[in-house]
């Protein structure tokens, strides 16, 4: 690693520790920023107390050693000899004490700061552009906020907790031994100190890279997983389990070889730390031992300066360690950072108002709009869905309907034109407002992992449960529910897969009515249902878009005849445009769709009635005649 990239990697531990600054001493919490107080006191008492271990030992080695100086000869005339024996453990004890306590106090202050930048990222997250979430993996996201949030609570950690007193009892340690022993062995103790320091951090910045692999492959592991558990299924379908395990285990194999090499580096990097400071200790104690044989020294002074060297080292390994942790904190931390610094593609303007809706005519004017911009998906769309009406769009796939409903959410902004609901550009108006004012049954309805009162009662949270009942009731899912074991605390299950797809359907219906919102989307809410249970749906459909600014978007045009306007799109553009009627008389694309679909269902009619009369006239040969 080049000292270009050491210096950058520097920078941006320090930058992180600025912007970690607030949650440590948070100015919301005074409670807390006093335990930060009372965590620092206890931390320089704890290390005076650390200081007196040393003298107490050196004290009483010379006092049973019938060697004591007459300026040491107070702490022998006050305690004795073997008070100072017990004294020396009393401390250790006293000591050890002082920094669990200070340890307890800042726990509270690392969680604090854990909670809430997890709740920065989690609110973030929901925060971002539906294309943000298309392009990334869930499982990949989850495990970088798993991580980052244990990178968190580390640097919060380590930085407070146990950088600050390294330095104190290093500065301590070289001011004991510069007045009592001379500036030869202070000389001594800084150079091992910065060796022992300076192949920490560059045996740690070598190491980064190697951690970055093994979390890449982790989070590789975690999605692949994640991903195959999702389209459970899916794999079951078309037999693929070997080939799922074995993409799974390519990744674990990954894991397991940067895991090996992370361990690897581990020992290499202790190892040589054991060295620098054992070649330290021994030129130290080698100094004093000449001097005891030369008489100018103690057995106190040279047990002193080797209890001090020992307690030395614990902070000097904390100085690796630390370094360590707060670099591979750093490294898991940098990601979830990264996710906090991607801008928001949809933003509310800083004027932005709630919608105001007088009677919820969406008007959709000159749109253009491409989620790649070498690929255009809406070009120039106009059109109005007056209040109270219903306007359904059709058209061949990929002619940009869906895209329709999304830009009306606002999960992506249009490039030119506007969509506007009474008069009100979507842009100029809150995003929470907005969406509180449109209602959607999607095609694909995706369940929370709840019961199904959750589910219905999701369409808005504080509504009771009768009116949560009243809205199943209206769904026609509540005869369903009522027949349950649990009821409405019955499970749905992963994606609501323990329901069928019409009883999904009328879950979504039924939420969608709880929320009451003045404008209606139905998003091929029937089109991957059977035509018996789209009848049911479609009904209930009926009910809800009922005095309500409708927008459907269709696939089965049977389920559209009476909408007020169809219009027909067809790539990106309105080809075709009126009544039912009036478009079958056109004979044009609308009435060529209608033709093949009708042809369709009449051919799955007859195939129908084949299959029952065959079945019928099973039943018939295989029972006995009548008798006469």
């Amino acid at each position: 690693m080049t000292d270009k990239t050491v210096s950058s990697e520097s920078g941006k531990t320090f930058q992180t520790i600025r912007n970690l600054w607030p949650y440590m001493w948070p100015s919301e919490r005074p409670d807390l920023r006093m335990r930060v107080v009372w965590a620092t006191v206890y931390l320089i008492i704890s290390k005076i107390v650390l200081i007196l271990v040393p003298y107490f030992f050196k004290w009483a080695t010379d006092a049973l050693n019938g060697k004591l100086e007459v300026s040491e000869l107070l702490p022998v005339l006050l305690i004795g000899p073997l008070m100072l024996v017990a004294a020396y453990n009393v401390a250790r004890i006293v000591q050890a004490g002082l920094n669990q306590l200070r340890d307890a106090l800042f726990a509270s202050v690392g969680q604090y700061a854990v909670r809430k930048l997890a709740y920065k990222t989690f609110v973030h997250m929901h925060e971002l552009a539906l294309r943000f979430h298309v392009e990334r993996r869930t499982g990949g996201l989850s495990r970088i906020i798993e991580r980052g949030t244990k990178g968190i609570e580390t640097i919060v950690r380590f930085t407070i907790l146990n950088t600050a007193p390294t330095v104190i009892e290093f500065l301590m340690t070289a001011v004991i031994f510069a007045v009592t022993y001379g500036l030869s062995y202070v000389v001594v103790v800084v150079a091992t100190v910065w060796l022992y320091t300076w192949f920490t951090v560059r045996a740690s910045n070598w190491r980064i890279g190697i951690r970055r692999d093994m979390n890449d492959s982790d989070t590789d592991a975690n999605s692949k997983a994640i991903d195959s558990l999702l389209n459970f299924e899916t794999v079951k379908y078309f037999g693929n389990e070997t080939m799922e395990a074995t993409r799974f285990d390519g990744a674990m194999a990954r894991y397991e070889i940067s895991a090996t090499r992370i361990w690897t580096s581990l020992g290499w990097l202790n190892f040589g730390q054991a060295v620098i400071f054992g070649i330290g200790m021994a030129v130290m104690m080698i100094m004093s031992g000449r001097e005891v044989m030369a008489g100018t020294q103690t057995i106190g002074d040279f047990v002193f300066i080797n209890a001090m060297l020992m307690q030395l080292s614990i902070p000097l390994n904390f100085i690796g360690f630390i370094y360590r942790e707060i670099r591979q904190g750093l490294t898991d931390i940098e990601q979830m950072f990264d996710l906090l610094d991607v801008e928001q593609e949809v933003k509310d303007k800083p004027n932005a108002k709630a919608l105001l809706i007088d009677h919820g005519t969406v008007r959709f004017d000159d749109v253009h709009f491409a989620y790649d911009p070498k690929r255009p998906i809406l070009k120039g769309v106009s059109f109005e869905v007056p209040a109270g009406k219903t306007v359904a769009i059709v058209g061949p796939s990929g002619a940009g309907k869906s895209t329709l409903s999304r830009l009306l959410f606002r999960f992506y902004d249009i490039q030119t034109g506007s969509i506007s609901i009474d008069g009100q550009d979507i842009r100029d108006v809150t995003q929470v407002s907005l969406r509180s004012a449109i209602g959607m049954v999607p095609q694909d309805t995706v369940l929370f992992n709840d019961s199904i009162a959750y589910n219905i009662r999701y369409g808005r949270m504080s509504a009771t449960d009768e009116e949560m009942r009243n809205a199943a009731e209206l769904a026609q899912i509540g005869p369903f529910i009522n027949t349950l074991p649990e009821g409405y605390q019955a499970m749905v299950g992963e994606r609501g897969l323990k329901l069928s797809g019409g009883e999904k359907q009328r879950v979504a219906i039924a939420r969608t009515i709880l929320k009451a919102p003045p404008i209606l989307i139905l998003d091929e809410a029937t089109s991957a249902l059977d035509s018996a249970t789209e009848h049911e749906i479609q009904s209930a459909l009926d009910l809800v878009s009922r005095d309500r600014t409708t927008l459907v978007i269709a696939h089965r045009l049977s389920t559209i005849i009476g909408a007020d306007e169809i219009i027909v799109l067809k790539d990106g553009v309105i080809a075709e445009r009126g009544t039912h009627t009036k478009l079958l008389k056109i004979k044009g694309l609308y009435a060529s769709m209608w033709n093949r679909q009708r042809e369709a269902t009449e051919a799955e009619e007859r195939l129908r009635q084949v299959q029952a009369q065959d079945d019928l006239g099973v039943v018939v040969r295989g029972k006995p005649a009548m008798p006469a």
